[in-house]
């Protein structure tokens, strides 16, 4: 099986099809990546499968949570490769997406994703975290906002809670077992306006891997002191 074929099996057990545009859009992002990756740390995942499985698939594991056709406007932080973010882009192209990364490199490569992918409605954003999220472009101005990045989640909340509309969500990719992890960063969600609304694991099809999610919902406005200065927040993470 090709790795298309296997990307459309995995998503056909999340209720997902895709289109030929679709799949073309996957093949070719794939390609990109890879060629980029020799010149830049991309990612340490280049089989074929595991990639698929582990990037595309994984990233699209949002909609087992989330009613991914109500959202409206999404920024994925701490992006990466474009992960999450690309391959939701893809698969919901109403959605409008920002992809926040603080390595410029990184951003260059997504802005040639984004033109050679054709696709619209959607930006790739140099910057740290903290400093976009006290630019009223940006504070408050999202229906969700996701991401895988490493970090502990009292850290990744005071980075993501406020780009978060009121009653809006964060969605935070967590590995299987980092319940001790989320429920130690309640106290923090809460000092940002939100609160933890549920923890969800679901098996990633065809496989034996298991993603866990911080579902985190916007309650009320963020105190304008949220986010602190740059390294502040990973320095002394909220308690």
């Amino acid at each position: 099986m090709d790795k298309i074929g296997l990307l459309e099996e995995i998503l056909k057990k999340l209720n997902i099809s895709l289109n030929e545009d679709q799949k073309q859009k996957f093949s070719d992002y794939y390609s990109l990546l890879l060629e980029k990756n020799k010149v830049m740390n991309l990612t340490r995942i280049t089989d074929e499968e595991e990639f698929i499985i582990k990037h595309f698939a994984d990233s699209l594991m949002i909609s087992k949570v989330i009613e991914m056709e109500k959202i409206e406007s999404l920024i994925d932080v701490g992006t990466g490769a474009g992960f999450p973010g690309i391959p939701i882009k893809i698969i919901y192209p109403n959605i409008k997406v920002t992809l926040l990364d603080s390595l410029d490199k990184r951003v260059g490569f997504l802005k040639e994703v984004i033109e050679k992918l054709e696709l619209e409605d959607i930006e790739a954003v140099h910057g740290r975290a903290e400093d976009l999220g006290q630019d009223d472009n940006y504070r408050e101005k999202y229906d969700l906002c996701v991401s895988r990045a490493v970090a502990d989640l009292s850290v990744l909340s005071e980075y993501c809670i406020p780009f978060v509309k009121e009653n809006g969500e964060f969605v935070s990719y967590k590995a299987e077992g980092s319940d001790k992890e989320i429920y130690a960063a309640r106290n923090a969600i809460e000092t940002l306006g939100a609160g933890l609304n549920s923890i969800c694991t679901e098996k990633i099809p065809n496989t034996d891997i298991n993603r866990q999610f911080a579902i985190i919902k916007k309650i009320l406005k963020t105190d304008p002191k949220y986010p602190r200065k740059a390294g502040k927040p990973s320095k002394k993470p909220l308690k």
